[in-house]
């Protein structure tokens, strides 16, 4: 029997890669690289350009940490390595890194869009992939900000995990507080790795209300 979920063409298989945790092939976006470091130590890969062979796990803090735990990457490797205990925090630090960095490159693209008004018109227009709003924006502003969300005409995502000085460093200003990325050229990219750093931390701060998604 054909298998239902067999990649098609050589191009999708050549984007599946076994998970060590699960055992079975998975779509390389939605997993995490790992390499041997000359030490004999785990290290993340997360940018997928590190020599020697890759171990790949689901981006979630709970895969990495029971990879680390049952020796996972020892058994993939068929040798004995060393998995720090923090090997999920790394894996996140360097997807925030990697994320954040993915937004001054889209400043110096062209697709980022700051302020208020403009991101409200941005909106409205459906040109917006993601709004980013500062994590510690004051309520009412984020308010209205959402609510132009749920109105807009695309279905633009909203990530919320980064505060304003946070954003204003990757984006080169201060007081970084609402700010929009257009759909263009590597905004996929960066939506997949914004996808892989979900599964280490959430993409909006608990303390955020969801009643913005009452239509008023």
């Amino acid at each position: 029997m054909t298998d239902p979920d067999a990649p098609k063409t050589h191009a999708e298989a050549s984007r599946q890669r076994k998970d060590i945790v699960l055992g079975e092939a998975t779509d390389e976006a939605r997993l995490v690289r790992f390499v041997v470091g000359p030490d004999g130590g785990v290290v993340p890969d997360v940018a997928r350009k590190l020599p020697g062979r890759g171990m790949w796990v689901e981006a979630t803090r709970e895969a990495v940490t029971t990879a680390a735990k049952k020796g996972l990457f020892s058994r993939s490797a068929k040798t004995k390595l060393s998995a720090p205990a923090d090997l999920a925090d790394q894996v996140e630090r360097l997807l925030v890194k990697r994320v954040l960095d993915g937004l001054g490159l889209a400043r110096r693209g062209g697709t980022i869009i700051s302020g208020f008004e403009k991101v409200s018109s941005a909106l409205a227009s459906g040109k917006t992939a993601w709004l980013i709003e500062a994590s510690d924006s004051a309520p009412d502003g984020r308010r209205k900000m959402l609510t132009a969300v749920y109105k807009a005409p695309n279905d633009p995502k909203i990530l919320g995990m980064f505060s304003s000085d946070e954003l204003g460093l990757a984006l080169g200003g201060e007081n970084v507080i609402h700010t929009a990325l257009l759909a263009g050229r590597g905004t996929d990219r960066w939506t997949l790795d914004v996808e892989r750093l979900s599964g280490f931390r959430p993409l909006l701060p608990p303390s955020w209300s969801a009643s913005w998604r009452e239509e008023p």
